[in-house]
């Protein structure tokens, strides 16, 4: 897998991850173009979301089923045709309707993953991820911060426009540089319906599979509580900022974009378990230090640039290893796992955050720190304890007697068409 083939993956999951986060910058700018009030407004983002996650239940797991060129192809066309139609809307809710299929076509970015996957060695699979994953994080931090300059400066409508010009110029690029797979043919065979139950049964039938998600779950739940609340406590009487401070704050996460692909490598090396360990050690670590955020003033305001910034990087490392792990089971289902993963990932988060704002509620911001720790402390337990026939799998590396027949497999996962 050539650097130039990576550079290009890593673009189009920036751009796919950017659509669904743009929409949050210009939320007020559309409140003012359309005359409505701006909760109404926000309706865009939650429908983009819904969107998102129906993408990922029904369209993800197709990457097992068609051509990876062909889909990919597919989806980021539709998907600059639905941006194209939100930038046009007269009114919310044809903009709401096209919202819905901005967030179920850009799912490019978990296509690409499985798919990079399989045509790089697994020796080099971690460094890989980690790249795409920095191309994504790339995405969220860039997306927000030039839609909303773009918007201010041309209006709403200007970041969608923008947006489907590069969607649909990236569609033609992936015609070209995708590589062509042919996909096993089990998978090819099987009918629709089946791949939306299988994620469950692999979550069942998996047991790497279900720690990898748990890790991610319990991880990405912390860092939503905390990102969540830390905006309630900025702008609460503790410090009494502007919400530009929880931007300018947002700016440290672009250190994971560094950060994840040294990652990578580490798990390339080292293999999951030891960087899953030293992650989840982050984690805890940092919620210590964000808990110094409660001190207010300069002294607390260090602490929680320290603390969100050690949240961040371990959560995303973190994710490197859990991804390359579960890439790492089953050649032939990879979308199949990714969506299991993702879905398992993305409740976590919900529920991270439904968690951190009531316990900020009732008991202030150390709670909420709490919480985070005892998220990881949770999973760290688990990596540490592990159960049954998986025990002698924590912290295996690449070379673990076990890989073999998942390498054999890798072979015939991606066959050239």
């Amino acid at each position: 897998m050539s650097r130039r083939l990576v550079l290009i993956l890593a673009v189009t999951c920036a751009v796919a991850v950017g659509n669904l986060y743009f929409p949050q910058a210009v939320g007020p700018l559309i409140a003012t173009g359309l005359g409505v009030s701006p909760d109404t407004a926000t309706v865009v983002v939650t429908a983009t979301q819904i969107g998102y996650t129906a993408g990922m239940v029904f369209l993800v797991p197709l990457g097992d089923r068609f051509r990876h060129r062909t889909l990919l192809v597919v989806l980021l066309a539709l998907a600059g045709l639905a941006l194209l139609g939100a930038g046009c809307a007269p009114s919310l809710p044809p903009l709401v309707a096209a919202s819905v299929l901005v967030g179920l076509t850009t799912v490019a970015a978990q296509i690409i993953g499985p798919l990079a996957a399989g045509l790089v060695a697994p020796e080099r699979r971690g460094a890989v991820l980690g790249t795409l994953l920095s191309g994504s994080t790339g995405g969220m931090l860039l997306a927000r911060a030039f839609s909303g300059t773009l918007g201010e400066w041309l209006g709403w409508r200007a970041p969608y426009l923008v947006a489907a010009a590069v969607t649909l110029v990236l569609a033609g690029v992936m015609a070209y540089a995708a590589p062509a797979t042919t996909p096993a043919p089990d998978a090819a065979r099987l009918p629709y319906v089946r791949f939306l139950a299988e994620p469950l049964r692999l979550l069942r039938t998996e047991p790497e599979l279900r720690r990898s998600c748990l890790y991610q779950a319990a991880a990405f739940g912390g860092f939503s509580a905390a990102w969540t609340c830390v905006a309630l406590l900025l702008t609460g009487p503790e410090y009494g900022y502007g919400t530009s401070a929880v931007g300018v704050l947002a700016l440290v996460g672009a250190a994971t974009m560094l950060c994840t692909p040294y990652a990578g490598r580490l798990v390339d090396r080292y293999g999951p378990g030891p960087v899953n360990l030293v992650t989840l050690l982050g984690i805890l670590s940092a919620a210590v230090v964000l808990a110094a955020g409660a001190l207010g003033g300069t002294v607390g305001l260090v602490a929680l640039t320290a603390g969100i910034l050690l949240l961040d990087v371990a959560m995303q490392s973190g994710a490197v290893a859990n991804q390359s792990r579960m890439y790492a089971l089953r050649a032939d289902a990879r979308s199949r796992l990714n969506t299991a993963y993702m879905t398992c990932a993305y409740s976590g988060g919900t529920v991270g955050s439904w968690l951190g704002v009531r316990a900020y509620a009732a008991f202030g911001w150390p709670a909420v720190c709490a919480l985070v720790g005892l998220l990881a402390g949770t999973a760290l337990v688990r990596h540490l304890v592990p159960a049954g026939r998986d025990r002698e799998a924590v912290g295996a590396g690449p070379a673990a007697p076990a890989a073999a027949p998942k390498q054999a497999s890798d072979a015939a996962g991606h066959r050239p068409a």
